[in-house]
């Protein structure tokens, strides 16, 4: 019998399992109250047979065997109420998508750097010598699973970013290595409570065996306390060295058991959070026979994610980062932990009422000078002032570069990491964060043909 199901939101990763159930011989059904039925995207699906409605009234659920919904939708609607008392099943797209893959899954999740230890992870096993197959990255990184596990095959490695939006909809998720980076009060708006925020990123490893593997972050007796529930081998990573079991920081030096693979002063990113993300990386390197040399030759070219804490250039022995991504104070703190040179700070942007004060000992310790803008430009300035740090407040973010630069010397940073969310001025992180890169290049392009 044909399965009837539905999927309640049309983000991409709705598109994604549209095409991968429609393939798999289901009948689909899109409902999204947002929908432009007109779309070029969706008449082309609708050739496929999977039809579309604006629709979301609980009249979709007559006959539905499976609902698909958006990671972010809430079960409180009508609908997802309605389905829950009528006993449909409800999952999200990496629930199903994962049903399709051949190879190793590693699984990532955490509250905090678990883009950053996808992507040195995913470096880590592309470099692995002798590789039959392709290391493919999705999940809650931005490519959905559905659009990558269909076609990969037994030799590719699937590595995959999973939210706490995802996981709580997914009670068969069964990754070969998973990887909990940290775990603190985030969400919590979305879950209700830390029990069940924490909860949903112990779905990770819940259906893992003794033939998996759960690295996890030993630096907290709450994360242990978690790993011991656990049926998988336990890798532990500790940055304060309270294991040796996994890999450790130790006297500068990064360690995987008893091997030493790299100093930490080494890691193309600044910061004890890119160590902690480091450890992850080496852990499920070496066990993956990925040979010492090559893991530290990765996690030393390693510039970063796209506005995090990013590595854009170096011009006349300054080092320039776009961390765009730093949208609230403890981001921006966090950066300027990373660094023992003098920094350049450019910061500013929405002004949510956040007590910026918070950031005067960061300041005090790290700033050399700073370039201030959008609404919380004038906040800032005042801060720099208070401290007597030089500090200029410019318009917006592409006149920033220009007196950051001017401000620096040799072996300074140049640091981008705005302290705020960027609506005031940008519809999100990643336009500021380019805008930003596009200025800096335009001036070094401008200086090298003058």
């Amino acid at each position: 019998m044909t399965k009837q199901v539905l999927i309640i939101g049309f983000a991409r990763s709705g598109a994604a399992a549209a095409k991968l159930l429609n393939r798999e011989g289901a009948n689909v059904l899109v409902s999204d109250p947002n929908l432009d039925l007109e779309d070029s995207h969706i008449q082309q699906l609708r050739t496929q047979g999977i039809k579309f409605t604006q629709q979301q009234g609980v009249e979709l659920l007559d006959k539905i065997d499976l609902i698909i919904k958006n990671p972010g939708i809430p079960h409180t609607i009508p609908i997802l109420q309605a389905a829950q008392e009528r006993g449909i099943k409800t999952e999200v797209e990496v629930a199903e998508a994962q049903k399709y893959i051949k190879g190793n899954w590693i699984a990532i999740t955490g509250s905090n750097g678990k883009t950053t230890t996808t992507e040195m992870i995913a470096a880590v096993m592309r470099a692995m010598p002798n590789a039959k197959g392709h290391t493919l990255v999705a999940g809650n990184i931005g490519t959905p699973v559905s659009e990558v596990t269909p076609d990969s095959s037994k030799d590719d490695v699937i590595v995959t970013e999973l939210s706490s939006f995802q996981l709580t909809d997914t009670s068969n998720i069964h990754p070969h290595f998973a990887v909990i980076t940290n775990i603190f009060s985030s969400h919590l708006d979305w879950h209700k409570t830390r029990e069940s925020y924490v909860s949903a990123k112990r779905k990770i490893t819940s259906n893992q065996t003794n033939d998996d593997y759960l690295i996890i972050n030993w630096d907290n007796d709450e994360w242990q306390t978690l790993a011991r529930t656990s049926h998988a081998q336990i890798i532990p990573f500790s940055r304060n060295n309270l294991t040796q079991k996994g890999s450790y920081l130790k006297d500068g030096w990064l360690y995987f058991k008893d091997e030493q693979i790299m100093a930490a002063d080494q890691i193309g990113v600044p910061g004890d959070h890119n160590i902690e993300n480091a450890l992850a990386a080496i852990a499920i390197g070496r066990l993956n026979q990925v040979p010492a040399s090559i893991i530290a030759k990765v996690l030393h070219e390693f510039s970063g994610v796209k506005h995090r804490l990013q590595f854009v250039s170096e011009y006349k022995n300054r080092k320039i980062y776009n961390d765009s991504k730093a949208t609230d104070i403890e981001a921006t703190q966090k950066a300027l932990s990373g660094f023992t040179q003098p920094v350049i700070l450019l910061a500013g942007g929405l002004d949510r009422g956040d007590d910026l004060s918070r950031l005067l000992p960061d300041i005090k310790e790290h700033v050399k000078a700073m370039v201030t803008f959008g609404q919380t430009g004038s906040k800032l300035t005042k801060l720099a002032s208070d401290l007597d740090i030089p500090v200029v407040e410019t318009e917006s973010v592409k006149d920033a570069f220009v007196p950051a630069f001017e401000f620096s010397d040799e072996d300074d940073i140049i640091l981008f990491s705005p302290a705020a969310a960027s609506w005031d001025q940008f519809d999100n992180f990643e336009i500021r964060g380019d805008i930003f890169v596009e200025s800096m290049q335009e001036f070094i392009a401008q200086k090298e043909q003058n």
